[in-house]
Formats: structure tokens, sequence, C-alpha cells
């Protein structure tokens, strides 16, 4: 771009555009304007060009992708947001004081591979090891000492402040700038809607990494981020919109370019303008909260803290480093700064606290999201209540009583000059999980000892009340599952459908209630939904899978010995048989004429030996299957009516025949059942035969009855009217037709593969992904 000024009236003698353009303060003047002023009376001519070029910015990736899911949650405008789910999942961090249990953790891992690899049974004293480990944890974390909170709040992978907003809104759109050409990453606003009702959310947000916290600069805000808080205050003040705030952040950043721009008057600006909104505001500390900069965002009708959240107005180090000269000394000052969330309610700073799983909120983020969830909507359903005069009252209340005292608490008496006070020895709460961990480390060091002599001495398995450690088992299950029931918060709709379905199962009515059905089946797709989600569910897994495991060891080792125990009583049977004293003397009969005719070139008499052998044979068979059947065993007595070798002419391959027939029946079958009707029919079946038990009444078996008649029924008439008919009497008369070249004539080749129900359409029911229809 190119301006021409033909007519300059100034003179020109060196000076360059830019330099005039230049402010006096920097050591260079300007036109002076005695000088415009005579400019006037003698006019030099003179042509100059000033040339704008605009600087090459870096390309702005635009956030839409091309193939934009329409049914993203949050909306389509979600799309537009630059937080994106990281492409590499975030590393474990352990801290120190969680490392001792996470080394048993391991130690407790490396027992029970031992344990699998010897093939012994020590499942019983795994159990009692893995449920001292959990208490350990248990108590590790809700004895926490103030600093370990602060380290927990500091958690590289704690979740963010976007990631409990994407969590919780059903819909969020971002909103940037501050209206004077700034747009701070640090703090993120936004609108979004929660369980169908509108909030305006505004954030601190720290990054998940490196790079995103350098972007973010570590979730500490600039005065253009609070002066776009501001803004958006006043746009949900205008529209009438809720405000949440989340608070997450060190403190504002205080450089020395923040300072210039006026860091201290924008966060005064907030914290007098938050006290004069019309709409109730709902703070929550995710994280940190430090001094003024959390506050600029925090003067709300409540205030409210996860469970281990700190709210400063100086951090420990600063604070140790203040009053001790030292940073090693930020325990002490943690304790005495009383930062963390139950400290804190006492002094009535703040006003509930939110709780965090085992491990901290990064040890399961959706959770941690569901519980502000809810503490936001229970608090603005109280807050919504009040008219504005109520709302403004309320919010200067509670900072007016702010401060709690406590009476009774022994004062440190004054030190005389130049003598230092000798400190006592003070038990840390740390000493206690480190004995505990002591113990358990002992007792897996001993389990270990037992399971390396069991593998040197013997494989035999060590006596165990299995079936103790079953019921034992179940019992923790059961209490496991209903504690994922109540954290997914569905016990109100379970004991509704219990009493639901009481009643129906009280009622003369035949059928149940479809309707109750869908019901029971919305109500278990919604718990194995948000089962993986549940606080408990790596213990509730570990249980059940070694649940399945030991019950999948009792019953293969009853099969085992009732296999053994029918071996030796068919073997004892069969030698009582061989030892009686007629079977004796047949058989000895038998061997004296073998012996003669061995000498003998006759061959009468060796053809009316074998008639004798095998009528020999015929009678100790019979006397033999009399033994089976009194064991109550099945026996089944093939006789060859075959022709000879010579004579036979070979079947044809109707087995594989006889299988495709069979997946034919069972893909009809399949479709069949896959019917609405005919579904249903067989669901109310299932729990028909669940209400009855082992005793049902005479009404429940003809409800069952009457189902079975109509499944059947129903399936019949969709065999029928197939063309699996047609396959089946062809593959009939190919049957028949090789049988009658084998000289057989019982069919024992087709009612070997093929089943018939009443209707004449072979079924193989046992193929039919193990349902029953009989």
């Amino acid at each position: 771009m190119a301006t021409a000024l033909p007519h300059s009236l100034l003179k020109f003698s060196g000076t360059s555009a830019s330099d005039l353009l230049q402010s006096s303060s920097n050591g260079v003047s300007g036109v002076p304007l005695k000088a415009l002023g005579r400019s006037r009376l003698g006019v030099t001519k003179r042509d100059f060009t000033v040339a704008a070029v605009i600087r090459k910015g870096k390309k702005h990736d635009y956030p839409w992708p091309e193939d934009a899911d329409p049914n993203v949650k949050g909306g389509v405008l979600s799309h537009l947001s630059h937080f994106k789910p990281l492409k590499e999942k975030q590393k474990p961090v352990t801290l120190d004081f969680e490392r001792p249990l996470m080394d048993l953790e391991k130690k407790i891992i490396d027992v029970r591979r031992m344990a699998q690899e010897t093939g012994l049974d020590f499942s019983d004293q795994i159990i009692s090891l893995q449920n001292k480990y959990e208490q350990a944890l248990k108590d590790l974390y809700t004895h926490l000492t103030p600093i370990q909170r602060v380290n927990i709040a500091r958690h590289p992978n704690r979740p963010t402040f976007l990631d409990h907003v994407l969590n919780i809104t059903d819909k969020w759109v971002e909103l940037h700038g501050d209206r004077a050409g700034y747009d701070d990453p640090a703090i993120v606003t936004g609108l979004g809607t929660i369980d169908g009702r509108s909030y305006m959310f505004i954030g601190q947000q720290k990054g998940r990494n490196t790079k995103e916290n350098i972007q973010r600069n570590f979730g500490m805000p600039t005065p253009h981020g609070y002066r776009k808080a501001l803004r958006m205050m006043y746009y949900a003040d205008h529209h009438g919109f809720p405000i949440i705030t989340f608070i997450d952040t060190p403190g504002a950043f205080a450089d020395l370019k923040s300072e210039e721009l006026g860091q201290g008057e924008a966060i005064a600006f907030n914290l007098r303008t938050m006290f004069g909104l019309k709409v109730p505001i709902v703070s929550i500390v995710i994280g940190e909260g430090g001094s003024g900069g959390a506050l600029a965002i925090g003067c709300a009708n409540k205030l409210l803290m996860l469970e281990n959240a700190v709210f400063y107005v100086a951090s420990p180090e600063a604070c140790a480093a203040i009053l001790w000269k030292s940073a090693k000394a930020s325990p002490k000052a943690a304790e005495k700064l009383k930062i963390t969330a139950p400290e804190l309610c006492k002094l009535k700073i703040a006003d509930g606290i939110i709780p965090e799983p085992l491990g901290g909120a990064h040890a399961d983020p959706a959770w941690t999201s569901q519980q502000i969830k809810l503490a936001v909507s229970e608090s603005m359903d109280e807050l919504l209540k009040m008219d504005i005069p109520q709302l403004l009252n309320h919010r200067m209340l509670k900072f007016r009583s702010l401060g709690g005292f406590q009476e009774g608490v022994p004062v440190e008496p004054e030190k005389k000059v130049n003598m230092k006070k000798k400190e006592e020895p003070v038990v840390q709460k740390e000493d206690i999980s480190k004995s505990l961990d002591l113990e358990l480390e002992g007792e897996l060091e001993k389990l270990k000892e037992q399971i390396l002599k069991a593998k040197q001495s013997s494989s035999k398995l060590p006596e165990l009340g299995i079936n103790e450690m079953i019921e034992k088992l179940k019992k923790e299950v059961d209490q496991e599952y209903s504690e994922a029931v109540k954290a997914m918060g569905l016990t109100d709709r379970l004991e509704m459908l219990r009493e639901e379905f009481a009643k129906a199962r009280n009622s003369s009515e035949q059928l149940m209630d479809p309707s109750l059905l869908e019901k029971i089946e919305k109500l278990k797709h919604d718990f194995n939904l948000g089962l993986s989600e549940a606080p408990n569910y790596a213990s509730l897994k570990y249980k059940l899978d070694m649940l399945k495991e030991i019950s999948k060891a009792k019953k293969i080792s009853e099969q085992n010995d009732k296999v053994t125990t029918l071996k030796q009583e068919i073997n004892k049977r069969f030698k009582e048989v061989m030892n009686r004293a007629d079977v004796k003397k047949k058989i000895e009969a038998l061997e004296s004429d073998i012996a003669r005719a061995r000498g003998s070139t006759d061959g009468d008499l060796a053809k009316g030996l074998k008639e004798k052998i095998i009528k020999v044979k015929k009678e100790i068979e019979l006397e033999l299957t009399d033994v089976l059947k009194s064991l109550k065993l099945d026996v089944e007595i093939v006789e060859s009516k075959a022709k000879a070798l010579s004579e036979q002419i070979p079947l044809p391959d109707l087995k594989f025949k006889i299988e495709e027939l069979n997946e034919d029946i069972n893909e009809g079958i399949e479709e069949a059942i896959s019917s609405t009707d005919l579904k249903n029919k067989i669901e109310l079946l299932k729990l028909e035969m669940v209400k009855a038990g082992k005793t049902p009444d005479v009404e429940t078996k003809n409800k069952i009855e009457a189902l079975k008649q109509q499944i059947k029924q129903r399936l019949a008439e969709v065999l029928t009217s197939s063309p699996l008919v047609e396959k089946h009497e062809k593959l009939k008369g190919e049957i028949a037709q090789a049988m009658e070249f084998s000289g057989g004539s019982d069919g024992s080749i087709l009612k070997e593969d093929v089943k018939y129900d009443e209707s004449g359409v072979g079924i193989n029911i046992g193929a039919t992904q193990g349902r029953t229809y009989s």
C-alpha cells in the first residue's frame, strides 16, 4: 500500500517519517507547534512516499475438521475448541509418599505370579494381603498431611478445568477475547449446559504436558485474562446466566509487563464487580488456589473445594522462605497456614468438600467430574430460589462472617532474647504409614518363603476351605456391586424396580408387563455402561476374576474326583463279575477247547469253536452291561449289520451334509429369535423360570408350559415355511439309500446327528448357542 503526498506542508531535513512518528519520550522530538504554524508561509514542494508492508505471520490452522462428527459430545461447536485429547497417554507419576505402597503392589503382583508358576493354591493368603494393602492405601489417603495434599493438588496428571467441563456439560462452546485485542490462554471462558440449564463457565487452565503448560503460562493469568473474565461476568449478568468458576492457579503472573499493564487494578476491579453481580456464583477449587490470582474469580456465594485441593495466601515454600529462611520447612508451613479443605471448612472460608477417589482426582477423573456436577447442581438449586436482594445479601454476609476462632488452644510462649527454644520431636503421620508398610512387607516375605518351600518340596495342593473361600468372595463381590450401584447413583432406581417386580410377581396376570422388562434392561445397560467408571471397579474386577477362577478350579476338581471314583467303581464291579465261579468255569472250558483245537485239523471243530467264543463273549458283555446299568449309566449296544468287506458299498459323505443342514436350521432359529415378539417371550420365560425357583407352584408351571408351547409353535411355523423342509426330505432320501447299500435298517446315522421336533423338522438344539427349547 502506498500513499502519495504531493503537497507537503513541512520541510524535512534528514528526518524520516518513522522518526516523526516516534514518541518524544524516547528522546526524539516530533514537529514543534511553532514550526507547524510557520510552515504555511513558506511552502517547499517535495514528494515522499510511506510504504506499509504486511508482515507474514504464522499460518492459522482452522480447527474444524473436514469430516466433522455432527454427534460429537458438546455439540458441533466443540470442533472449534483447541482443547483436544492428547495423542500420547500421560505417563504415570508416583509421588514420594506413595512409593512404599507402589513397591508393595509390585511385590504382591510378583507373589501372585510365583504362585501361578508353582501351580499351588495360595489364593487365600494373596487375597488377605490384597485386602490389607487396600486398607493401607485407604488409611494413607484418609490421614494425609497438608504438604502431601499440596503435592496431590500439583500432580502433573490432575484433571484440568476443561477436562471437568467437557465431562459435566451436555453442550459447550468456548468464548475468547477481552475486547481489547488480547486472549489470555491461562483463563478459559465459555457457555455450557448441565441437565438443560445454561451456565457461564470461567476457569484457570493449566497444561497437561510441558508444551501445554508453556502455552497456558502454567495457569498463571495476566491482566488480559482477568479482563476477559470480567467481560464474561458482565455478559452473564446481562443475560441471567448463573456463573461457575474453577480455581486452579499458583497465583497471578507477577512479571514486570503484567505489573505495567495493571495486574493489581484488574484483580481489584474483578473483586468489586463480583460483589455486585445479580446472578448466583459458585466457585470450585480443583487444584491450587493461590492468593489474589485465585480470589479474582472466587468472590462467590458458595466456595467448594475438592478433597485434596488447597487455598492459600502464600505457597508453603514462600512462607517457609520468609519465616524460617529455608524452603525445607514447607511441611511445617503448610501445617501452620491451614490451607486444606477440611481446615478451611472449619474456619468457614470453604462451604463444602467434594470427595475424590483413593489416589487423588487423577486416579478416576470421570468419577471426580460427576461429583463436581452433583455438588454444583445442588448448590445452584439452593441459590436460584433466592431473589436478587437475597442473593446479594447472602454473598455479602458470607464474606463478612469469614474466619472461625479456636478457643482453648495453648499459645506458644514468647522466646527469650538470644535464646532458641528446644523443639520437641513430633511424630509425623508418615511414620504410621511406614510402620504399616513394614508390616505388610514382612507378611509378603513370609508368603514368598512358603511358596518357595512348597515349590521345592511337593506339588500337592494345600488343603484349604474352598467352599468357605467361595462364600466369602461372593459376599465381598455383592458388597462391591452395592458400592458401585451407590456410586453411580442408581440405588433409587434399583429399589423402585425391585418393588415393581415384587408387585408383578404377586399379581394374578400370566405374563409380565413388557414395560417392566424394558426398565430392567435399561437399568442393566446403564449399570454395565458406567461400571468401569466406578471408583471400586478395579477391586470388583479383581475379586470377580478370583471368584471365577476358584469356582472353575473347584468344578474341574469335583469332575475329576467324580470320574476317578466312577472308574474305580466300574473296575471293582467288573472284577467281581470276572471272579464269579460260573464265569470262571465258562472261560476255563473255553480255554481247554481252544487248546484242543490247536492240535486238530478238523474245520467243523474250528467253526464250532468260533461260534462258542462269540456266544461266551456275548454272555459276558451282557453281564458287564448289567453292571453299567446298575451304576445308572446309559449303555448303547451297537450291532454291526454290514456285509463283508468285499461286498460293502462306500457311503457318501453324509456327515458334512447333516452338519450343513444343522447350521441352516440354527440360522433359521436365530432369525426367528431376533424377531421382537419371540425375543420378548423368551425373556418372559427366563424371568418366570427365575421366579419359579426349584419348587414352582401350579400357576407358575402353567405359565411356563404355555410360554414353551408358544415358542415351539412359533419356531415350527418359521422353519416349516422355509426351504429347509425340502432340503431335509432330500437328505433323508440320500441317507435311506446309503443305509440300504450298507445293510443298515435302524437309521442310527440320521439319529446321531439330526434331532426332530413335533413338526417333523430337524433341529440340532444343542448347537444353538447353548439355548434350550424343549
